[in-house]
């Protein structure tokens, strides 16, 4: 009888082992992928790609058991060799062959140089073949940054007693109503896919205090833009007992600080790779809707064509004029109009014109929706009876308010427009894996 006891030990060599000066002049078995090949005739370099980056190992002729030609890019391969210090080399280390086991050889050639710096061809292109397109060090480094986004969001947030949720992606009524819903039949039943998972972490907060969930979200939006996509990866959280929507943009705030931290010390590699510029999250600037608008208008001489909501120009010279005037790479513009709200944002008790609400700018782009929620349930259907909305498919999540709910709100963070904004991209389908849009359901 055999059992599993966990993680055995592997013969190959740890990343540490084979950047290490300790080992030098010791015989290693490295396993990669080869990402290119330079043949000079007796001598090669055969760069192997590994998860933690590129490492040189070195073919000569008159050493290795095998002809360089039986190598080609794209295999799999586990290499044995000795360790020596080359200070032309990557990591001031490589690895001279003796010989090589091919794990698993490529049927065709690449389609694309992946080797190259930077992939000069079309973003529709890369978009085609995009598994391949990200084994390019330049393209993939852009996602280790998204995974550390996500990780920053998890850690800062299980720091201050958030409970992880996971809700449900198909239900029978958005939580943002209006027409971008994409509808589907759910056993004979009427479904749409989850505008967001609004309804379920604000029940959740009657139960933890304190949510968070990292997931897909669904708008059929009927957009060709460069900032939008048709599901996006949104990070959102919920907490009670606020004592106002400030409660919440100080915990994004405390969120990006501890992201800039986290990408900087554990991700500088990446950070180099792709020339990123970390932004000051240190302080915050906020400003009211109503006089953001004004400021813009004023100092870039722009007429204000909608009182009730912010034009994409407009949200850049807001994010211009802080900029300018402050230094801030991010802005929150608090107080957005009743009408451009979803039904359960509390309105200002002061002015019910505008709502306890924001967003925030990041270099002149929204990156999240936030506010305070109405906790009462007198008022939260009285909202939904003065708008005309129907309560179908949300007797239940009415219902939890029936019983009793802590003043509360949170926020959405759209992932890949934060990590857009991050990386200085003009398109924000460069920060999806692999993007939805209207044109496109694959790969």
């Amino acid at each position: 009888m055999e059992f599993v006891e966990g993680i055995r030990d592997k013969q190959t060599a740890a990343w540490e082992e084979l950047i290490g000066k300790d080992n030098l002049g010791k015989e290693l078995l490295a396993e990669g992928t080869i990402h290119s090949i330079r043949n000079m005739g007796d001598v090669a370099f055969v760069i192997l790609r590994r998860r933690e980056g590129l490492f040189q190992t070195v073919y000569e002729k008159e050493k290795a058991d095998f002809d360089i030609h039986e190598l080609k890019e794209a295999m799999a391969v586990r290499i044995r060799g000795s360790l020596r210090a080359e200070e032309r080399a990557p990591h001031g280390i490589e690895l001279l062959i003796s010989s090589v086991q091919v794990l698993s050889a490529p049927a065709e050639p690449l389609p694309m140089a992946i080797d190259k710096w930077k992939l000069n061809t079309s973003l529709e292109a890369k978009l085609n073949v995009r598994s391949i397109s990200l084994r390019n060090i330049r393209e993939r480094a852009r996602f280790k940054i998204q995974e550390g986004l996500c990780r920053a969001f998890r850690d800062y947030l299980y720091s201050q007693d958030f409970t992880e949720i996971h809700t449900p992606k198909i239900g029978a009524k958005g939580a943002e109503g209006g027409a971008n819903m994409f509808k589907l039949t759910y056993f004979h039943k009427p479904a749409v896919l989850a505008q967001s998972p609004q309804f379920y972490k604000q029940m959740m907060v009657g139960v933890f205090d304190r949510v968070f969930e990292v997931g897909p979200v669904f708008r059929a939006e009927k957009h060709n833009t460069k900032r939008h996509l048709n599901e996006y990866t949104s990070m959102d959280f919920e907490m009670g007992y606020i004592d106002s929507f400030v409660d919440i943009m100080e915990m994004e705030t405390g969120y990006l600080q501890y992201a800039m931290r986290l990408l900087e010390k554990d991700y500088a590699k990446e950070l180099q790779l792709l020339g990123i510029c970390l932004p000051d999250a240190s302080r915050i600037p906020s400003v009211r809707f109503d006089k953001a608008k004004e400021l813009v208008s004023q100092k870039y001489n722009r007429k204000i064509r909608n009182p009730f909501d912010l034009e994409p120009e407009e949200e850049h010279l807001i994010g211009q004029y802080f900029k300018e005037e402050y230094n801030a790479d991010f802005v929150f513009v608090t107080h957005y109009p009743s009408k451009k709200r979803p039904v359960y944002a509390m309105d200002d008790p002061e002015d019910k014109r505008f709502t306890l609400s924001f967003d925030l700018l990041y270099h002149g782009l929204e990156i999240t929706t936030g506010g305070q929620r109405i906790h009462d349930y007198q008022a939260l259907v009285q909202k939904f009876a003065d708008r005309g909305m129907s309560t179908d498919g949300v007797e239940q999540y009415l219902d939890t308010f029936k019983y009793g709910m802590p003043p509360h709100g949170g926020l959405g963070i759209g992932l890949e427009r934060l990590c857009m904004q991050l990386m200085g991209e003009e398109n924000v389908r460069e920060a999806c894996l692999f993007p939805r849009d209207m044109t496109r359901l694959e790969p």
